[in-house]
């Protein structure tokens, strides 16, 4: 039997990274897991981080977009045009750029729960 060191789930989900033995890449693609660690083979059909990953990437960029977007309509107020030009890119950047981690923490955070699809009993 192999004993991995523990890793913390928001360093690995980070890193997009084995929630196991931190070492195998999680992702085969953009978004997508793979079947399994290269590294130290754990299954990762347990991997379901559903709709959390958008939720939370909305929540934070929102919050730091339309914070940044008041603060310059009150400071300079520019015009519409120049609005629609800085934000437009800026909201993709951040959006796509921690839509990844956060399903790797999602995942990592499942891995280290052991949370699994909810069973009634039958009795």
């Amino acid at each position: 039997m192999t004993f991995y060191q523990e890793q913390s789930p928001f360093s690995t989900g980070l890193r997009c990274r084995c929630p196991r033995c931190g070492e195998g890449a999680l992702f085969d693609g953009f978004l997508t897991p793979k079947a399994r660690c290269s590294a130290c083979g754990l299954d990762y059909s347990f991997a379901d981080a559903g709709d959390g990953p958008a939720v939370f990437v909305i929540l934070i960029a929102g919050f730091l977009i339309c914070g940044l977007a008041l603060f310059v309509e009150f400071r300079y107020q520019p015009p519409f045009w120049l609005h629609a030009l800085m934000w437009g890119p800026l909201i993709l950047i951040v959006t796509l750029g921690l839509l990844r981690p956060m399903k790797g923490i999602m995942i990592a955070l499942q891995y280290v729960n052991k949370a699994r699809e909810g069973r009634l009993d039958s009795q």
